[in-house]
């Protein structure tokens, strides 16, 4: 071809590659993520360097230093907490031992005793106990979210935030500048007027940090008078309340705290906070003495790409791979690595009885094919499958053995167990574990069973669809 131009963006398209594949090299990537990577960048130079320079380099290791600070100072001024902390093998059975000692060096915090935690499971209850706790605030206001709409639904409870402000307690709001991008001037000069204090995690100010579209901070946090906390897989906003004639009902589930482990989860948002803000949130007003309230054990874990060690990636695995008798698991975003897919199989393989519970539809239709590519394994390995049906499964929560459960913020993928800046709560013992499992037993009746002979039955062009997509699941 004697085009000029072709040849032109031909060569760059070459010299592109070559300067992005060294740097792709010298990142700490996983080897199949590299090789994901690689094949995009040379298969289609302009967008797969596009792509690249958005979602594959972790640019908030330019703040690692700010971030170590953050939990370091935050950690140092914290109220001791001894009293209420669980001491060594008390209350506790050899598998939960294990696993508290994982979890307290993953996250550095320690399980604590005398905790209220209430399992919320209608979306709209949960709001409704959301406000309620919003408008007998005293003193102080903290919500951190991934996503905050600017509806009807996220502008009423943005309005009882600023007459809460306006009436004297201290209102801080911070929002990830990816999930929560519609959050316009118009909408938050209100409350910047009103004296809430208003901060954006990720992207930052700079042009490079405006790139770091890849990392997000996915938790969401509520925590008035530093006494009553909420966390768990909602964020607010009218699809969130089944008000989204597209995505229809909408299950989640979320917490309830009370008690000293709201302590934790309040040093989780300081620190946050610190990170986006530099201002310290110390005081006694903001870790006042924790009231005793129930007889829960306890704690708070949080992750995120800056860790030393994937936090909640080590954590479900070693949960699954102690598992005696079940696992039951709840997620709306289903892509395991590879040694969560290989702690699924072999606990099953040697007898425990594993059950999933999947979104059977999506607002993202290329993660559920991603998912069901990687059914075949875990079908043929004795895992139950189940995809839920009646609306959108938001839930994310993990129950071992009847006796050790988790609920957050993080969903079975790569992005929330490497990626993203995640929170979740353990809680040691049958009750809660239980109320968790009848939960389960209730959305099962709404999903669909997959059993083994029925999926292989499925068409030659949906397996191509998945396995071609499981391609790039290291990097979705």
């Amino acid at each position: 071809m004697d085009n000029p131009v072709y040849w032109i963006i031909t060569i760059c398209g070459y010299l592109l590659t070559l300067l992005l594949i060294p740097r792709l090299l010298l990142q700490e990537k996983p080897p199949v993520a590299t090789v994901a990577w690689a094949f995009l960048i040379v298969a289609a130079p302009y967008a797969g360097a596009v792509l690249f320079l958005i979602f594959g380099i972790n640019r908030v290791e330019r703040r690692l230093t700010r971030k170590t600070e953050a939990r370091v100072v935050i950690g140092q001024l914290l109220p001791e907490l001894t009293r209420y902390q669980l001491l060594p093998g008390e209350s506790l059975d050899p598998q939960q031992q294990r696993l508290v000692r994982l979890a307290r060096r993953l996250s550095s915090t320690d399980p604590t005793v005398e905790n209220k935690i209430s399992l919320l499971n209608d979306t709209n209850k949960t709001l409704g106990l959301i406000e309620q706790a919003i408008r007998a605030a005293e003193h102080s206001l903290h919500l951190e979210y991934y996503i905050w709409q600017p509806d009807r639904t996220g502008t009423r409870v943005r309005d009882l935030l600023i007459e809460k402000a306006r009436a004297g307690v201290k209102v801080r709001f911070l929002y990830d500048g990816i999930g929560s991008m519609l959050l316009g001037r118009k909408f938050l000069q209100p409350m910047i007027a009103a004296g809430i204090d208003v901060a954006m995690f990720l992207p930052g100010t700079s042009f490079r940090e405006r790139w770091s579209l890849n990392l997000r901070s996915h938790r969401k946090i509520v925590i008035v008078d530093g006494r009553i906390g909420f966390t768990g897989g909602m964020n607010i906003g009218d699809e969130y309340l089944g008000r989204n004639p597209q995505l229809g009902f909408w299950r989640d589930t979320h917490l309830k705290l009370e008690g000293p482990v709201v302590l934790q989860l309040q040093q989780v948002f300081a620190e946050d906070w610190f990170y986006a803000t530099g201002e310290r949130l110390t005081g006694p007003a903001q870790f006042p003495a924790p009231r005793v309230t129930g007889d829960c054990i306890a704690q708070v874990v949080s992750s995120g790409p800056l860790d030393e060690f994937n936090s909640f990636h080590a954590l479900f695995f070693a949960a699954i791979a102690e598992a005696e008798q079940r696992v039951l698991l709840a997620t709306s975003y289903f892509v395991p690595t590879e040694p969560i897919l290989t702690a699924l199989t072999t606990a099953a393989l040697r007898g425990v009885k594993i059950r999933l519970l999947l979104s059977g539809r999506g607002a993202y239709r290329w993660m559920l094919h991603a998912g069901r590519s990687y059914y075949d394994v875990l079908l043929e390995s004795g895992v139950e499958i189940y995809e839920y049906q009646k609306g959108l499964l938001h839930s994310k929560t993990l129950t071992v053995d009847g006796n050790w459960s988790v609920v957050g913020t993080a969903n079975f993928d790569v992005r929330s167990l490497k990626l993203n800046f995640e929170v979740g709560v353990i809680c040691y013992g049958a009750e809660m574990a239980q109320q968790l499992e009848s939960d389960f037993e209730r959305d099962v009746q709404q999903a669909d069973h997959i059993t083994l002979p029925s999926w292989r039955r499925r068409s030659l062009s949906q397996r191509l669809l998945e396995n071609s997509i499981k391609l790039f699941s290291p990097v979705l």
